[in-house]
């Protein structure tokens, strides 16, 4: 399935590694800003996911500056498994959910893969961002199903920081 801007995604109701939940985030409500950012990542086993939840971590900020008022990393982690890479990747406000379901990944339209290789969650969502705007809907997404192809941080900033500044709609949804 294909979540098309404008369309409302599915509700995501998961623990934060830390405590509390993403109902507790008010995602998709304008709340603090335009925008909601919702990154899913592969998990602890993947290097590239470390850099990109790293980047999130640490520009929080510049995000918030740029109309996105809430900004959620998410994986299928287990509850041990995503405590370990908040320590190991020396993360600090970012909330990061756990716990995504297979059937959640799917309807979100996330690829789903079976490990490959030894350190691998048995089965884990690819990447996606999603930015939903003040309504709850989907603004802006982008999938994969590999790894790599994940758009750079200061692209994804620089076009909602236009968007917030030239109040500019959802586009794709015809």
């Amino acid at each position: 399935m294909t979540l098309t801007p404008t369309q409302t995604p599915p509700a995501l109701s998961l623990p934060l590694t830390g405590g509390g939940s993403t109902d507790d985030l008010a995602l998709g409500t304008g709340v603090d800003g335009r925008f909601s950012l919702v990154v899913f990542f592969r998990g602890l086993h993947c290097p590239v996911c470390r850099k990109q939840v790293g980047e999130l971590d640490h520009h929080l900020g510049d995000l918030h500056e740029a109309g996105v008022g809430r900004v959620l990393a998410v994986s299928m982690e287990t509850p041990e498994r995503s405590a370990q890479l908040v320590q190991e990747w020396h993360l600090g406000d970012l909330p990061v959910a756990h716990g995504l379901s297979e059937a959640s990944a799917r309807a979100w339209g996330l690829f789903v893969s079976t490990a490959i290789k030894d350190g691998e969650a048995p089965v884990f969502n690819e990447p996606g961002v999603f930015a939903l705007d003040a309504d709850g809907t989907v603004y802006w997404s982008n999938v994969s199903s590999m790894p790599f192809g994940r758009p750079a941080l200061d692209d994804v900033l620089a076009g909602l920081q236009f968007a917030q500044k030239q109040d500019y709609p959802a586009r794709g949804a015809a």
